[in-house]
């Protein structure tokens, strides 16, 4: 059985050598059962870790047509700022690069599991392949799962059949142990264990069994009504009709054109990228302040928080997924041109 985990630039050395480690390990007690490479999108070449830069060596690109596991890390750096080498700004350029292309082939072929550790599967989520999806991510980015259109577990593993994904840093060794365990044996697993003096943490989550009681809604799951729209002053436009928006992203700048109707106190609208079309959802008017949640593709696939201010004609704000860096907003309102006399 060949591993391979596939390195970029600014990977989680611990998200790497874990699994690296008990996996190697798991080769020896299986008499050679099991092969482990260390390969990237790029090919052939020494990629930096993060944040020290520590190289390691891949010895080239993703095999699917021999690889019967293809393991993906999170990335180490700041966790807060908007800078290039944050983790959020990392796991977003992944998620626009050859990572996602890959993963979802192996998603399509048979025989294939795509593992991930801590921030890797939020590479998935954002490129949209997660969607309704059980899976596990760090804790700081859970939201984001969610957002990006995975359904969050809290578990330290998470075994969705050809998907399994695990939670922060360390987690990495148990879903290596959960792996060498479900395809070599519980036997060569614990042997693992004995060598590493390690004992893995809680129960792999599987979407099996009986449903424990009191289980309901999640908060994705719940509606959180419109609080109706407080009418202009005199002389102020108020809210409605079309915006003309910049979204400044860490991928570069998005124009959006947004449709916005008031009638019988209640607040409705879509958003107009290209030809694509999507409503605002949960879109909500506190006075001049507009909130709504809005699907979108561009620069990848995510679930935003909007919260913007409405002052006269103009439109500023802020668009939100999770742990990446808010997007600044800024938008004018259309005016129809004037008929010639």
């Amino acid at each position: 059985m060949l591993v391979q985990i596939i390195l970029f630039d600014g990977f989680d050395l611990l998200d790497a050598i874990g699994p690296y480690e008990v996996l190697t390990a798991a080769g020896m007690q299986s008499g050679g059962g099991i092969q482990v490479d260390f390969v990237s999108a790029a090919g052939a070449r020494m990629v930096p870790s993060g944040p020290g830069g520590l190289p390691i060596p891949a010895g080239g690109q993703p095999d699917l047509d021999r690889a019967s596991i293809i393991l993906i890390p999170g990335a180490a750096g700041p966790t807060q700022g908007d800078g290039p080498d944050t983790v959020p700004a990392m796991l977003a350029r992944e998620a626009e690069g050859e990572l996602p292309r890959i993963a979802a082939a192996g998603l399509s072929r048979p025989g294939i599991t795509v593992a991930t550790v801590c921030g890797g599967s939020l590479i998935l989520a954002m490129a949209g392949l997660l969607q309704g999806r059980p899976a596990v991510t760090h804790h700081l980015g859970m939201a984001l799962l969610e957002t990006a259109g995975g359904v969050p577990i809290k578990a330290r593993v998470v075994d969705d059949g050809n998907l399994v994904t695990g939670g922060g840093v360390t987690s990495g060794i148990d879903v290596a142990l959960h792996l060498v365990e479900r395809f070599h044996g519980p036997r060569i697993a614990h042997a693992v264990e004995t060598l590493f003096e390690y004992e893995r943490r809680g129960t792999v989550w599987r979407n099996c069994g009986s449903t424990p009681a009191g289980v309901g809604q999640t908060a994705s799951d719940q509606i959180i009504p419109d609080s109706g729209v407080v009418a202009p002053g005199p002389g102020e436009p108020g809210v409605a009709g079309r915006w003309d928006v910049t979204i400044a992203t860490p991928m570069g700048k998005q124009a959006v054109t947004y449709d916005i109707s008031v009638a019988n106190g209640a607040v409705a609208g879509t958003a107009t990228q290209g030809t694509e079309v999507t409503p605002l959802i949960g879109l909500a008017a506190f006075g001049n302040r507009l909130t709504w949640s809005q699907h979108v593709t561009k620069p990848m696939k995510l679930t935003l928080r909007f919260d913007v201010v409405v002052t006269g004609d103009s439109m500023t704000g802020t668009a939100k997924a999770g742990v990446l860096p808010s997007s600044r907003l800024i938008g004018a309102r259309r005016h129809a041109a004037l008929a010639p006399a």
